[in-house]
């Protein structure tokens, strides 16, 4: 499974490291945002490519888990 560590950027900088993760094909990725915009907007576009989302919260960050 691939993570991405996107903390500390701003949307749209998450979702475009996810888009480029996700042009490898694989069918599993984690991301680390740490804030709700990038949580929501990645979230959205995730579930767009097909994918089922899984949202864990602690201390103010969000892991994102993808999965086909």
């Amino acid at each position: 499974m691939k993570i991405i560590d996107a903390r500390g950027l701003s949307c749209p900088e998450p979702v475009i490291l996810l888009r480029q993760e996700m042009a490898s094909g694989e069918h599993a990725y984690q991301i680390l945002v740490d804030n709700h915009a990038s949580k929501e907007n990645t979230a959205r576009y995730a579930e767009h490519q097909g994918y089922h989302v899984q949202v864990e919260e602690q201390n103010g960050e969000y892991t994102l888990t993808f999965t086909k």
